[in-house]
């Protein structure tokens, strides 16, 4: 287990992932030449997850701009999210990691209880159900904290950051901003 956080400069691990379409796939390879991005979040039935996800989908050009393969990676089942969602839905691929394994692997740990009741989550999930978002079927640890990672072409990480609380995650113009 990994618990030194990872940081722009480090290697990036590689790892195998599933999606719920597709059969097992590796990140090297499937990013090829060009950077990748990993956004860690905590499950598909996470009002403010799929919030991201929607943002994430509305703001994708930003990443196709810069040539980038975009990868979020939840802590469910693929059979949960091949119930609730199609890959066409998607303009990025959702890696399904319900062992936490390569959560793990990039140092992306679970927060506790302050961190999961902190008032900025609270007011992301208000807002999330607000936009229409329904709480599905808890996966993961819901503690979980989300990350987000940028990646370059040579597999090394130009951009690391851990959040501080449920809902903490950068937004899209700051992360394509930060791929190399």
């Amino acid at each position: 287990m990994n618990n030194q956080k990872l940081q722009a400069g480090d290697n990036a691990p590689d790892f195998e992932f599933q999606t719920p379409w597709s059969p097992i796939q590796n990140m090297y390879e499937i990013s090829g030449e060009n950077p990748i991005v990993l956004v860690f979040l905590r499950y598909q039935g996470c009002p403010v997850c799929q919030m991201e996800m929607a943002f994430l989908k509305r703001e994708i050009e930003l990443f196709k701009q810069k040539d980038a393969n975009v990868i979020v990676l939840l802590q469910s089942q693929t059979e949960t999210v091949a119930a609730v969602t199609n890959s066409e839905d998607w303009p990025f691929l959702i890696a399904c990691d319900p062992q936490g394994d390569i959560f793990r692997k990039y140092a992306v740990e679970p927060g506790g209880i302050l961190k999961y009741l902190h008032p900025a989550g609270m007011i992301s999930a208000i807002k999330s159900f607000g936009q229409g978002f329904r709480h599905g079927k808890f996966e993961g640890k819901e503690t979980q904290l989300p990350a987000v990672f940028s990646i370059n072409a040579e597999k090394v990480i130009t951009y690391a950051y851990y959040g501080r609380h449920i809902s903490d995650v950068p937004l899209p113009e700051t992360i394509a901003a930060n791929i190399e």
